[in-house]
């Protein structure tokens, strides 16, 4: 009788580790579910510790070809494309994430390739079920944290494979401990539990030496998974992309049986057949075993799963600039133009980072330089049209109502700081940073670049001589040259080559209020001065710099 309550018993512990195993994994699929279908055409809310976000760098870093054009790190920093990436992040795994980023980081210079990724984000934004499928698959990639998706990858590339001898030897005396309990259970029983705590202590021991390893085992299986799974879609838009993950998951099928033994990679899933698993294999070594089986075969395909990476890595970088273009208020795709002859046309365009942004429109086919009081938006507009310039050669996408330009290789000299470490100067960072613009190799497309406040860490009058010939020198050579300036004489000396815009301000009520509006023309207003008064600066010394000011204007020469 009591043997029929202990099978009962046994039978339904493991109902209920099935039933919770079940459960656990439909209220997961359903939570999954609920955030990306809430996530989808809205502003992204997406956080990163600084680790993680460094992290997903990574890929692009790896992945950069050599000779290939990318947006350096100076202009990424000066127009904080950190956070222009992070406002279109809708992704969901690791791969997503990192292939965005190096796509934002990557402009590319061929049309058809820019309007297929366009077909493929429109795809995706009509077929709402399609997508929401393929959001799904591709989350069970996961996120990998503090470390890239891809360093896990190359991880396996020279690693040498270890012996399994010392797993077989340790098994058997779990297997002799068992027999002698049953022949000597006070002997038995004291080696069980010390063969038990060497297994337990051993196992540790080596997992905490390959634990890298062993995770990126899951980590490239997880792509194989989502691979296969993809491959089971039959939308003919896709045909390209399910083509070959059928493939890669064909020639990975036997990695897949074998990772069976390791279990799972995600170290919070709480599956309570994962727990159980966990200690079967601290006590026999299996997942370690079948570790090194595994290691060869996954270091013959690393091609490709390097290539699963890749593609999934583009479906569902896709899919969050789709859902990016639903959450803005407007949007164009641009229009491309191949050639040396530089122009470029922007209609109501605006910053993807400033809330209730102003929109301005500019058609040239020159350089401009820009004038206006402190605060009236001469920076915000530069970095406008630069971020737009590399929207439209790697999302396709641009915040305005229309975009015309050339395929342009974008620069920017503007968010600057002293360089402490390397002992130098503002004046020091600056040459070095217009510099490598002046160097850049614009032999098959023009450069197009962004200067704000050109030499500011030198004195006025050396200043107006080297920035005067810096900017001509660009203009000259081709380069479409955006510059912001306080010095008016650069309007005058610079108007055979530059076109000359400007903002404005207007003092009412003792306040400055500016309408950030694009206006043709070089600035005629001042305002510093008026600005000591409206903080509360002594009348007299009001009164003074603006009598030192209209003297100079006159007379041209400073004098107290």
């Amino acid at each position: 009788m009591k043997q029929y309550i202990y099978l009962g018993l046994g039978i339904a512990i493991v109902v209920v580790i099935i039933y919770q195993a079940i459960t656990s994994e439909k209220n997961r699929r359903a939570k999954l579910l609920y955030k990306i279908k809430q996530a989808w055409g809205n502003p992204v809310k997406k956080e990163y510790e600084y680790d993680e976000f460094e992290a997903l760098t990574h890929y692009y870093k790896k992945r950069k070809k050599d000779g290939e054009f990318v947006i350096d790190d100076i202009t990424w920093n000066d127009l904080d494309m950190d956070s222009v990436f992070l406002e279109i992040n809708n992704t969901q795994s690791s791969t997503g994430a990192e292939y965005l980023y190096k796509m934002l980081r990557t402009p590319c210079f061929d049309e058809k390739t820019l309007k297929e990724r366009d077909r493929l984000m429109e795809y995706f934004t009509a077929n709402d079920a399609i997508r929401t499928s393929y959001q799904l698959d591709l989350a069970k990639i996961g996120q990998t944290k503090k470390y890239a998706l891809v360093d896990y990858i190359e991880n396996f590339v020279n690693l040498k494979k270890g012996s399994n001898l010392g797993h077989y030897l340790q098994i058997a005396l779990v297997v002799m401990s068992i027999v002698l309990l049953a022949l000597n259970p006070a002997i038995g029983i004291v080696a069980l539990i010390g063969t038990l705590v060497y297994n337990v202590l051993t196992y540790y021991k080596e997992k905490g030496n390959v634990e890298p390893y062993f995770i990126s085992i899951g980590a490239a299986v997880r792509l194989v998974d989502c691979c296969e799974r993809l491959g089971k879609h039959n939308e003919k838009e896709l045909e390209s992309y399910l083509t070959r993950f059928r493939e890669i998951a064909k020639s990975l099928k036997s990695i897949r049986k074998d990772v069976s033994y390791i279990g799972s990679t995600d170290k919070f899933s709480g599956n309570p057949a994962d727990i159980i698993m966990d200690y079967i294999r601290m006590l026999f070594h299996v997942d370690l075993i079948k570790f090194n089986n595994i290691l060869n075969k996954v270091q013959r395909e690393i091609g490709k799963i390097d290539e699963a990476m890749e593609l999934l890595g583009e479906l569902e970088a896709f899919i969050a600039v789709a859902s990016y273009r639903k959450s803005v208020e407007y949007y164009c795709k641009p229009v491309l133009k191949e050639g040396k002859e530089i122009s470029l046309t922007m209609e109501q365009v605006y910053h993807p980072l400033i809330s209730n942004p102003v929109p301005n429109t500019i058609k040239e086919n020159r350089s401009v330089l820009l004038t206006g009081s402190n605060a009236s938006g001469k920076s915000t507009f530069l970095k406008t049209v630069a971020i737009n310039a590399i929207l439209a050669q790697t999302i396709y996408t641009v915040l305005g109502t229309s975009y015309e330009g050339n395929f342009y290789k974008v620069y920017s000299s503007m968010a600057l700081k002293d360089n402490l470490q390397g002992n130098e100067s503002y004046y020091m960072v600056e040459i070095k940073s217009l510099k490598r613009i002046m160097d850049a190799d614009s032999s098959k497309y023009p450069i197009l670049c962004f200067v704000d406040e050109v030499l500011r860490g030198t004195n006025t009058v050396e200043r107006i001589a080297a920035s005067s010939r810096i900017l001509l020198t660009l203009a000259k050579d081709g380069a479409m040259c955006f510059a912001a300036t306080h010095d008016i004489e650069l309007t005058h000396l610079l108007e055979e080559y530059y076109s000359n815009y400007h903002f404005q301000e207007e003092i009412a009520d003792d306040d400055v209020l500016f309408n950030y509006q694009l206006f043709k023309g070089r600035a005629t207003t001042r305002n510093a001065i008026k600005l000591l008064a409206i903080m509360g600066y002594d009348k007299t010394v009001i009164a003074q710099a603006e009598e030192t000011a209209n003297r100079f204007l006159n007379e041209g020469v400073w004098t107290l």
